[in-house]
């Protein structure tokens, strides 16, 4: 059976996330979950696009009926489920009539999903888990795809908690950055037609080549690593969250056109694996630093190394050549004193260039080649570093082509992580290449005993 499209996925997303700023993530996070048959959750204020984000992602599905409801306390379990049947209560049976209402939806989103009272939330347990509603002394079968809940915040109540665990995915919402404000005044409404939604056969595609894709051992072996970081952290994800986790990932993994989850696909473990928002940046961390080694180096070493060779280059240029250099240095002066006059002038550009070359300090050619050579061990050291950190960017770069989940912006921050450490070693590779120059055109008195010096320290920069 063959999946859909990739370039037909991200059409769709494209059309999803028109004139939504910065809610990529939370776009890609609820259109997976959907054709995963999962739930997802938005946390954040209110004025966010919550519930926009829900209907756009309704239009998403062909022939699914959506259903909305802001719940509070005070709802009761006919306004999400329908009324009771006077007919049926003539014939002694209690049964609602759910059409139009949470029973007969494919996509539903629930507004405060939270504050709704025990009987409600004891009713959406069983459609959210097993898609089914006890509907009088019958169960019936619905028809639904995805629930988006959204709140203010995660419950603190431990009754919750088992409802709560239902939205496989937690997104926190929250309002645009100052990086995005300019554009959100100036945002018009969604004109776009919206892309070809997705009909009942494709999204059995889906399933079917979701069914067939392997758990990789580099993804295998990033759970293992995952799950011993959350205990360390007193974190926990059940035996269940871990198993409707995979089936999401395999299906990430059909619709790139992959036959097996890889680590990569880990950089949903924030959204699955945190109890809250605060859990969300500590496990980004954990995904782009310890599993994928995107972190940003600015190779303090190397700087260290640099600038001790600066120093001692500094040192070396401007140490005084001791025999003739009181003298060369009184011609000097007199040149510069008398430089008001023409004749001053003419004479201190005839004199000043070969008496301040006299007063320079010579080296013995073994000095200078101590001096190079120094710098070129690490010099190799640090072109190797920059051709590993380059050789890792165009790694992860072609990692990334086809995906079709992960967020551009995080894609961008975990290529940025290698392309800042190749540029800071580019750039003191090039103020090594100076120096070494330099280190190679002191002058040099082959006369001088031949004994090389003393390494520049590069541990005492460091410290």
């Amino acid at each position: 059976m063959t999946c859909l499209d990739s370039a037909r996925l991200g059409a769709l997303l494209e059309s999803l996330e028109a004139g939504l700023l910065e809610r990529q993530t939370a776009v890609r996070l609820a259109l997976l979950a959907a054709l995963a048959g999962e739930h997802v959750l938005l946390i954040g204020p209110p004025g966010t696009a919550k519930s926009e984000l829900a209907r756009r992602l309704h239009r998403a599905f062909d022939g699914a009926r959506y259903f909305e409801r802001l719940l509070t306390r005070f709802s009761t379990p006919e306004e999400l489920f329908g009324p009771l049947s006077l007919k049926a209560l003539e014939d002694d049976r209690y049964e609602r009539l759910t059409d139009g209402f949470l029973p007969t939806a494919g996509i539903a989103f629930l507004d405060e999903v939270f504050k709704a009272n025990s009987a409600i939330l004891n009713a959406l347990l069983t459609l959210l888990n097993e898609r089914e509603f006890d509907n009088g002394s019958g169960r019936e079968r619905t028809p639904l795809v995805s629930v988006v809940g959204a709140s203010n915040e995660v419950p603190g109540d431990e009754a919750l908690q088992a409802f709560f665990d239902r939205f496989l995915l937690r997104v926190p919402v929250q309002p645009v950055t100052d990086a995005a404000f300019s554009a959100l005044l100036q945002l018009r409404p969604a004109t776009a037609a919206a892309a070809q939604p997705l009909d009942a056969a494709e999204r059995a595609a889906v399933a079917g080549a979701a069914a067939q894709v392997r758990l990789g051992s580099e993804a295998e072996a990033a759970c293992h690593a995952l799950r011993a970081w959350l205990r360390a952290q007193e974190l926990s994800l059940s035996d269940r969250r871990w198993r409707q986790w995979i089936g999401l990932l395999r299906v990430a993994a059909a619709t790139e056109g992959r036959a097996e989850v890889d680590a990569l696909d880990l950089w949903t473990a924030p959204y699955v694996a945190s109890t809250g928002p605060q859990d969300v940046p500590r496990l980004a961390a954990w995904f782009e630093q310890e599993l994928v080694g995107a972190v940003p180096q600015d190779a303090p070493w190397l700087t260290h190394a640099v600038e001790a060779f600066e120093r001692q280059l500094e040192i070396e240029q401007s140490a005084p050549d001791d025999p003739g250099a009181a003298n060369a240095a009184g011609k000097l002066a007199l040149a510069r004193s008398i430089s008001g006059s023409e004749q001053g002038e003419q004479l201190l550009r005839m004199v000043s260039g070969t008496l301040e070359e006299k007063l320079r300090r010579r080296y013995s050619p073994v000095h200078v080649e101590a001096r190079v050579a120094q710098v070129d061990e690490v010099l190799a050291q640090a072109r190797e570093q920059h051709s590993l950190a380059a050789q890792q960017e165009q790694a992860l770069a072609r990692r990334l082509q086809g995906r079709l989940w992960l967020p551009p912006d995080l894609a961008q921050r975990l290529l940025g992580a290698h392309a800042h450490t190749r540029e800071v070693l580019a750039g003191l590779i090039a103020r090594l290449q100076h120096a070494r120059e330099a280190f190679s055109r002191l002058p040099v008195d082959a006369q001088l005993e031949a004994a090389a010096p003393a390494p520049v320290v590069l541990e005492e920069a460091a410290a």
